[in-house]
């Protein structure tokens, strides 16, 4: 198996480039997106690879993290979504897009992606929900301090405590506050929406993400 190629682009094609390691090509097809953010032909770049096995074909796709591969695996495994679909929805909303979409159940965003009818687009979003928290997480800190340091924010007001102690899943939470920070949250921000979503009584990294990005999503 090819996980990583590193070498000089020697040609940038439509959705593909070529690229030189040791003497050899590779053709890499990449995403709108990745191949935007690639560098020109001669330069140096390195991607994270996923081979795809057929009886008559062998093609390699390529992306700039280890994250979006696990996104592009994960999209393929649902039925109707080959690698070209998984491309197109990768290149229009980008890793961080993809995981909001799937967490919010927003198909509609999933949806704009070329090639992507509704029915499929809500396949995804259904059949990724459970799983999708575990790549929103990936590549984030340590969150354990956070979460052990208490959800409020800076200057907020602490929680009266309860008289009746919750069951709380500390890797749920640690999940999605990892995933809420990749989106670009700040940790008490996460941190707070987090625990308000655990009182309230969601369980699971999936529904802790789901009710943290509606509380945190901008009024009107």
């Amino acid at each position: 198996m090819i996980g990583r190629i590193a070498g000089r682009i020697d040609y940038r094609g439509d959705d593909h480039v070529l690229i030189d390691t040791g003497g050899v090509g590779y053709v890499v097809y990449v995403s709108d997106r990745t191949l935007a953010a690639l560098p020109r032909a001669g330069e140096a770049a390195a991607l994270y690879t996923d081979l795809l096995v057929r009886e008559d074909l062998l093609q390699l796709f390529g992306f700039p993290t280890l994250a979006e591969k696990e996104w592009h695996r994960l999209l393929t495994s649902v039925q109707g979504v080959g690698a070209k679909a998984s491309m197109a929805i990768l290149g229009a909303l980008g890793p961080e897009g993809v995981g909001r979409a799937i967490a919010l159940g927003d198909w509609n965003a999933v949806k704009a992606a070329q090639g992507v009818g509704p029915k499929l687009a809500q396949r995804v979003v259904n059949e990724l929900k459970d799983k999708a928290p575990a790549v929103m997480a990936m590549g984030g800190g340590p969150v354990a301090e956070v979460l052990a340091a208490g959800a409020a924010p800076a200057g907020a007001p602490a929680a009266a405590p309860s008289d009746t102690p919750l069951a709380v899943d500390r890797g749920a939470e640690a999940d999605a506050l990892s995933a809420l920070q990749n989106l670009g949250y700040a940790p008490g921000e996460a941190a707070a929406a987090v625990a308000r979503a655990a009182q309230d009584g969601e369980t699971g990294a999936g529904g802790l993400i789901r009710a943290a990005l509606k509380r945190l999503a901008p009024v009107g």
